[in-house]
């Protein structure tokens, strides 16, 4: 009787164990999910929206496999955004050209990197709601003749360019009649550079780039259209800034949607207007 009652403790104690082994299994695998990090990939080299810095000043934030950290608009809204999930936040820099592929594959989780929902983008990966209410202008230099234009048909005879795979180069240049479209840059600090060295007359962007390149290129001034009848044609969608997220993941997209309708165009606004004033440019 002893030795049955003994064989009976030992069989429950290893039932109890057993249980316990797979709660506590369970309880690691899903603390080890709720920790996954956001990982947000960004081009970290296209200021007000994002940049590379060597520390973490104004609360950057360190860039995957790099000893360098990120800041911009891009990164303060990222954080809003991986705080609310609860998740640590990763900073993955990629070239332009290497942002949407990087969702498709899985790579990364989502892209902040000041880019706007255009119908070639769409049929690739899912956008959210924007973060960012954009306009387009465009910027000569200062002592240029077409300083003084007052629309698109001023432009007309001018050499021009933009940044590579932009809604600015593929949609709105082509708008002007005339307009001499040179081959795009690679990136909009390329384009800046191109415009200060005169090797064209003037670029396309949107109105946060510009506003950021005055203070580098203080002998360039911003030509805004919007309001007359001689300006881009777009549809807001077109030029508003959104996350992209994959096509698989919707999940993510209606939660980040979730986010950003507790902000207003206010507040984007304000956190927009303190990244223009830290950027590096502005050092």
């Amino acid at each position: 009787m002893k030795k049955l009652l003994t064989l009976t403790l030992l069989f429950a104690m290893s039932i109890s164990t057993v249980f316990a082994g797979g709660a506590n299994e369970t309880q690691s695998s899903d603390t080890q999910d709720a920790v996954q990090p956001l990982r947000v990939a960004m081009e970290c080299g296209y200021a007000p929206y994002n940049w590379t810095q060597a520390d973490d000043s104004n609360g950057a934030v360190p860039i995957a496999d790099s000893n360098d950290y990120a800041f911009g608009y891009d990164v303060m809204m990222a954080k809003i955004i991986a705080e609310k999930l609860n998740r640590p936040l990763e900073i993955v820099k990629l070239d332009w050209d290497s942002l949407v592929p990087a969702v498709q594959s899985g790579s990364v989780d989502c892209v902040i990197a000041g880019q706007s929902p255009t119908p070639a983008r769409k049929e690739m990966v899912d956008f959210t709601d924007p973060y960012y209410y954009a306009s387009v202008v465009c910027m000569t230099l200062s002592d240029s003749e077409y300083a003084t234009a007052q629309g698109l048909s001023d432009l007309s005879g001018a050499s021009c360019t933009s940044q590579l795979g932009t809604l600015w180069y593929d949609t709105c240049l082509p708008q002007i009649e005339g307009a001499n479209i040179l081959p795009a840059q690679e990136s909009a600090p390329a384009m800046l550079v191109a415009l200060n060295s005169e090797r064209v007359d003037f670029i396309c962007t949107d109105m946060p780039t510009a506003q950021a390149a005055l203070v580098a290129y203080p002998n360039m001034t911003i030509l805004n259209f919007s309001g007359s009848d001689d300006d881009f044609v777009l549809s807001q969608s077109d030029i508003d800034i959104s996350v992209s997220v994959s096509k698989k993941n919707p999940e993510l997209t209606q939660a980040i949607n979730e986010i950003l309708a507790t902000m207003d165009e206010n507040d984007y606004n304000e956190m927009m207007a303190e990244a223009i004033s830290v950027q590096p440019l502005s050092n």
